[in-house]
């Protein structure tokens, strides 16, 4: 899912070596409409915070990478900032280009960040929300950092994994144990994690030598989902979307029995959503 248990950046970084630029991305064209329909939102008190401590003028311009439907875009773009939004699958693109057609301020290019012609020193910022993984590691902070303006800020934005109640989680993880275990084992280690992991992620910023004074704060969210709407969301999530066609659509309706067998329509959840802001240095 979105969060990155210990080995899962090592997984993107994996899947990143192994299949080709169209494959990667294409990686969520299939469904970047329930992406755009089930993924959370970032909440408002996690934007507004992300821009002071970036310490953003009000006529900033910021980079953003990997903007999928434009979930990150949309409250970014309401304040007036002037974007450039560059996301890989055509099928995000063109939504994207819809839900911020009502501001002229925000370009969306149909590019990856390893595609794009670096425009140097440029941006008050660049942001990356829940995709800041893809880019491919040996450009990750190097390309962000030439990027930036002096003392230019990185935020990184995360919705991570949507964990449901208790009664919902015992009654998927069958499911999972008898049909799928290794997604068993991923969804306890994201439970046992709770966005611990990102710690880690914030780290490597710093790490690279490039960025300084990072901070990383985050907030416990809770969300609804009915049936259709949560299966919906999982397809979205990587770990589903890296399964065999047929493998996912029949583990998709097993959990889809259990659901309807053991659960209310409505299914209660939380994730946790996160920022990390570091400055140039």
């Amino acid at each position: 899912m979105v969060n990155q248990p210990e080995n899962q950046q090592n997984w993107y970084d994996e899947h990143i070596a192994k299949y080709s630029c169209d494959r990667r991305k294409n990686w969520y064209s299939e469904i970047a409409d329930a992406y755009h329909k089930t993924r959370p939102k970032y909440p408002q008190k996690i934007i507004d915070r992300a821009i002071e401590l970036a310490g953003l003028p009000p006529n900033a311009n910021i980079l953003e990478i990997g903007c999928g439907p434009g979930i990150a875009t949309v409250p970014f773009a309401e304040l007036g900032f002037s974007m450039l939004s560059l996301e890989p699958s055509q099928s995000a693109c063109q939504l994207a280009r819809q839900n911020c057609a009502a501001y002229p301020s925000v370009r969306i290019q149909n590019l990856t960040f390893e595609e794009w012609e670096l425009e140097p020193e440029k941006f008050n910022a660049v942001l990356a929300a829940t995709s800041f993984h893809w880019v491919a590691p040996e450009i990750r902070y190097q390309k962000t950092a030439a990027a930036l303006q002096d003392k230019g800020a990185l935020i990184l934005l995360w919705n991570c994994g949507v964990l449901p109640c208790d009664e919902v989680y015992r009654v998927l993880q069958e499911v999972y144990q008898s049909h799928a275990p290794t997604l068993a084992e991923y969804h306890a280690k994201e439970r046992d994690d709770r966005g611990e992991s990102l710690k880690e992620i914030g780290q490597s910023a710093i790490d690279s030598g490039l960025f300084e004074d990072l901070i990383c704060e985050q907030l416990v969210c809770q969300i609804t989902y009915g049936i259709d709407e949560y299966l919906a969301l999982l397809k979205t999530y990587s770990q589903y979307i890296a399964l065999e066609e047929t493998q996912r659509n029949y583990l998709l309706s097993k959990l889809r029995e259990a659901l309807e067998t053991n659960c209310t329509n409505s299914i209660e959840a939380s994730y946790i959503s996160a920022l990390h802001v570091a400055k140039k240095i």
